[in-house]
């Protein structure tokens, strides 16, 4: 908990610090609108500017986002020390995961889920993103249908008989049931999916939220895991995809999303180019545009998780550059 000062009318020399401590407090996730079914973006790009005592990773919790993906849209900024008043880019604007809009949406190489909330009466419909982190490569957090089986607060953990003799080999030794409490990594709140083993979690170490760390579970923010806990009920449906490369509409115009893709994707489809072509090629089947090459390659090399735009103008044609 961050200690503010106490405001009082005569002690106006404290307001400057009242004000820089309640900028640090953790921001509500930001509720979208959910687009229509021809619109694929939501949310906006922001710029605020770092505090003294600011790292990316402060930042990058304040305002639901990810340890990779803060990193990726800031390289020119220093992770540890930003420095007061340097300007620091949230991606905060995404193209939606080609999947039901339904329950939750976990895109694996964007660390990102998308939770789809039923609409109360009277309002219209409305999703919240979170940051999540995912299996590393040797334990793959896997891809399919499921659902939530169960809602559990205050989780004991029973390692499995594979992480214990993982952790003896480097010299720790697990218990068979790690109590709940603060030391405990599933955290307060956890939802059990109906993947025997998997859950979504809170965790114990905040600042590994947004990389490939787990053992295939999917940990949240302490704070998000609260708020999803309480959003989500049991047999909410869990998509789960694998799409580094993401295009999407908005008022005409196309726009690509990439991510770093996983090793193995690589590994097995050669270049994140090839699979940026592929998903460009199913979605100019449906509707034609012309599309730019240089603005496809530059959207590829760089790898900043943000929309940008793709369009050249209303031609039917495509690029030659990218046929």
């Amino acid at each position: 908990m961050i200690a503010c000062p106490v405001f009082h009318r005569a002690s106006v020399h404290l307001l400057p610090g009242l004000l820089s401590c309640l900028m640090a407090l953790p921001v509500t996730a930001e509720t979208l609108p959910l687009p229509p079914a021809d619109v694929d973006l939501l949310g906006q790009v922001k710029v605020i500017k770092a505090l003294h005592e600011d790292t990316l990773l402060d930042i990058a919790r304040r305002y639901h986002l990810g340890h990779d993906e803060i990193i990726l849209a800031n390289p020119d900024v220093d992770r540890w020390l930003p420095g007061d008043g340097t300007p620091v880019i949230l991606p905060t604007r995404y193209i939606l995961p080609v999947a039901e809009r339904k329950g939750i949406v976990l895109n694996v190489p964007e660390m990102r889920i998308y939770n789809f909330l039923p609409a109360k009466k009277g309002e219209a419909p409305v999703v919240k993103t979170y940051p999540v982190s995912v299996g590393r490569m040797d334990w793959n957090t896997p891809l399919g249908i499921a659902k939530v089986a169960a809602k559990v607060k205050d989780p004991a953990w029973r390692p499995p008989a594979s992480i214990r003799a993982e952790a003896a080999a480097r010299g720790e030794i697990l218990p068979d049931v790690v109590p709940p409490g603060p030391n405990n990594p599933l955290g307060q709140f956890a939802l059990r999916l109906s993947i025997p083993g998997y859950l979504i979690h809170g965790t114990d170490k905040p600042w590994g939220i947004g990389m490939r760390v787990t053992h295939g579970c999917l940990r949240l923010y302490p704070e998000d895991s609260e708020t999803v806990f309480h959003e989500v009920s049991v047999g909410t449906q869990v998509q789960i995809v694998n799409q580094p490369v993401k295009v999407g509409w908005v008022s005409g115009v196309l726009y690509m999303e990439v991510h770093p893709p996983l090793e193995e994707d690589i590994a097995r489809r050669n270049t994140l180019m090839n699979i940026a072509l592929d998903v460009l090629d199913s979605a100019l089947m449906k509707r034609r545009v012309a599309v730019s090459g240089s603005a496809i390659k530059k959207a590829v090399e760089e790898q900043t998780g943000m929309p940008v735009a793709i369009s050249r103008n209303a031609a039917i044609e495509v690029d030659a550059a990218v046929q």
